[in-house]
């Protein structure tokens, strides 16, 4: 790897390894939201939303617009729609049974 990959790779999977980041993620595949329905609907805290979208918008995973007053956020499917289908096609070739995984789902 080169030099430097390693930091890059672990901030790329750190981003992704949050309960809260991937759900947010899961429900932007519907379409764009706005911060506060997104709080609502995943019942946290909107700073927390807020903290989380940040981190997902600076590893380029989400993408932001002002309308009025309101921040609306939405996927880049560009990163998103490979990567998913990536994990989709692992998943079904490799973690075959979820109760078998190691990890405490």
């Amino acid at each position: 790897m080169k030099q430097g990959l390693n930091e890059i790779c672990y901030g790329f999977f750190a981003t992704l390894a949050n309960p809260t980041r991937l759900a947010i993620l899961e429900r932007l595949q519907d379409g764009a939201m706005n911060v506060s329905g997104l709080a609502m609907l995943l019942d946290q805290e909107q700073s927390m939303i807020s903290h989380n979208l940040k981190l997902l918008e600076h590893c380029g995973f989400i993408a932001s617009e002002r309308r009025g007053k309101e921040k609306y956020v939405h996927l880049n499917r560009e990163i998103i729609g490979p990567l998913f289908e990536l994990v989709e096609h692992h998943a079904g070739k490799h973690c075959v049974a979820v109760d078998d995984c190691p990890y405490d789902l």
